[in-house]
C-alpha cells in the first residue's frame, strides 16, 4: 500500500548548517606573530603599528594598575581587561574621532583612547559624577551598566547620524552574555531596518558572568545572529589586532557609504575575573582552559610581529610601561582632589526643577552640608 505522506522538498537543518559554514573566523596573525593571510593584511604605516601596540601596553598596564587601586579601596565597579587589548584597542584604533562609542562596563579603555581624560574614568568608576561631566568634542557615553542596554542606545544614535548625513558611525561594545539580552535584537534589527551606519561589537570572551558560551544559544556562532536582521555579520580572531583593526575598518568604510550596520563577534578571552566585586573564574573556569588562552595573548602575538620587522623593542616596551605608570599616579591623584559628593549634588544633577517631594529634604540637607 502506498504512503499518503508527502515527500519533504526542503532540509531545513541543511540550510541552517549552510549558513553557520559561512562563518569562518577572519585571522590575520597567528599564535607565532607570523601572518597567515597576506590578503587581509591592513594598510598600515610603521607609526600606526608602533601607536597601536604602545597603547596595547599601556592599557595592560591600566589594568593592572586598576585591580591594585581597587583592592586598595581606591577605585569603586572595575571589570578586568587583560586579555581583550586587541579587540579593544584595535578596534577603537580603526575609528575617527567624529565617530561616537557607546561601551559597556568593560570598555572603559576605549574611551579614554576616545578622548576621556583617566581621572575622570576613575571617578565614574567611584560613581562620582564629574565622572559623567563629559568634556566637549569627547563622542561618548558613560559605560552602560546594564547589560545590552547600549545596543539599542547605539541604533538611535546612529539613525540620527544618518538622518543628518553625517560621515560618521555610532560604535558599541557588550559582551557574548550581552547578545542574550532582547535589547542585542531590538538593536541590530532597528538598525537594519534603517540602514543605520552603526557598528555592534560582541566580544565573546566564552563565559559571560559565568556561563559558558555553549549554554547561552544554539548558535555555532553570535557572528551568524546579523542573517536574522538582514546586516554583515563577522567573527573575527579577537586576540589578533591586526584583524580586528582591518574588520572594524571595513566595516566602518561601508556603513559611512550607505551600506548600514555590521555585527562583529570578537572571539577573545579575559584572563581576570568578570568583575572585582567577587567573582572568583576559579569556580567556572579550568586551569587548561587559561593555559591555552594564554598562548594566545594578544601583547605577546604583536610583539613578535613588530620585533620581527625591527619597529618595537624591549627599551621602547619599558618606556611605555612607566609612562602608563606615571599617568595613572598623575590620574589617581587629581580623582582624589575631587570634592567630596554631597547629597544635595545628587538631587541637583538628577532634576533641573525638583519635585515637591524631594524640596523639603534638599533644605534639610543643604543646612547638614553647611555645618
Amino acid at each position: 500500500m502506498a504512503s499518503n505522506a508527502k515527500k519533504v522538498q526542503f532540509d531545513a537543518v541543511k540550510t541552517l548548517e549552510n549558513i553557520e559554514s559561512q562563518f569562518e573566523m577572519v585571522q590575520v596573525l597567528n599564535e607565532k606573530g607570523e601572518i597567515v593571510n597576506k590578503s587581509a593584511v591592513p594598510e598600515m604605516t610603521d607609526e600606526q603599528l608602533e601607536e597601536l601596540m604602545r597603547r596595547m601596553v599601556y592599557t595592560r598596564i591600566l589594568d593592572q594598575r586598576s585591580i591594585s587601586l581597587n583592592r586598595q579601596g581606591r577605585l569603586g565597579f572595575y571589570a578586568p581587561t587583560a586579555g581583550q587589548e586587541a579587540s579593544q584597542i584595535a578596534s577603537q584604533f580603526a575609528l575617527e574621532k567624529d565617530d561616537f562609542i557607546l561601551p559597556g562596563y568593560r570598555d572603559v579603555p576605549q574611551i579614554v583612547w576616545h578622548g576621556l581624560p583617566l581621572y575622570q574614568a576613575f571617578l565614574w568608576s567611584r560613581g562620582h559624577f564629574m565622572g559623567m561631566q563629559l568634556p566637549e568634542g569627547v563622542n561618548v557615553i558613560p559605560p552602560q551598566i546594564i547589560i545590552g542596554a547600549q545596543i539599542i542606545q547605539t541604533a538611535g544614535v546612529a539613525l540620527g547620524f544618518k538622518k543628518r548625513n553625517k560621515k560618521a558611525v555610532a560604535v558599541t561594545y557588550t559582551g557574548d552574555g550581552g547578545s542574550s539580552q532582547g535589547d542585542f535584537y531590538e538593536g541590530i534589527n532597528f538598525a537594519g531596518s534603517y540602514g543605520a551606519p552603526a557598528i555592534f561589537i560582541v566580544q565573546n570572551n566564552q563565559f559571560a558572568i559565568s556561563t559558558p558560551r555553549d549554554k547561552q544559544t544554539a548558535g555555532a556562532t553570535i557572528a551568524q545572529k546579523s542573517v536574522a536582521a538582514g546586516i554583515p555579520g563577522v567573527l573575527v580572531d579577537g586576540m589578533d589586532p591586526l584583524a580586528v583593526y582591518a574588520v572594524v575598518k571595513e566595516a566602518r568604510e561601508r556603513a559611512i557609504n550607505g551600506g548600514g550596520p555590521t555585527l562583529i563577534e570578537t572571539m577573545c578571552y579575559r584572563y581576570g575575573p568578570h568583575t572585582m566585586a567577587g567573582d572568583d573564574p576559579t569556580r567556572y573556569r579550568t586551569t587548561d582552559e587559561d593555559s591555552e588562552w594564554e598562548k594566545k595573548d594578544p601583547l605577546v602575538r604583536f610583539r613578535l610581529y613588530l620585533e620581527k620587522k625591527g619597529i618595537w623593542n624591549e627599551e621602547k616596551e619599558n618606556e611605555v610601561i612607566e609612562q602608563a605608570k606615571e599617568d595613572i599616579k598623575e590620574a589617581i591623584k587629581k580623582a582624589d582632589e575631587a570634592p567630596k559628593q554631597k547629597v544635595t549634588d545628587l538631587m541637583s544633577n538628577m532634576f533641573k526643577t525638583l519635585p515637591v517631594n524631594l524640596q523639603e529634604q534638599y533644605e534639610i540637607y543643604t543646612e547638614k552640608e553647611s555645618k
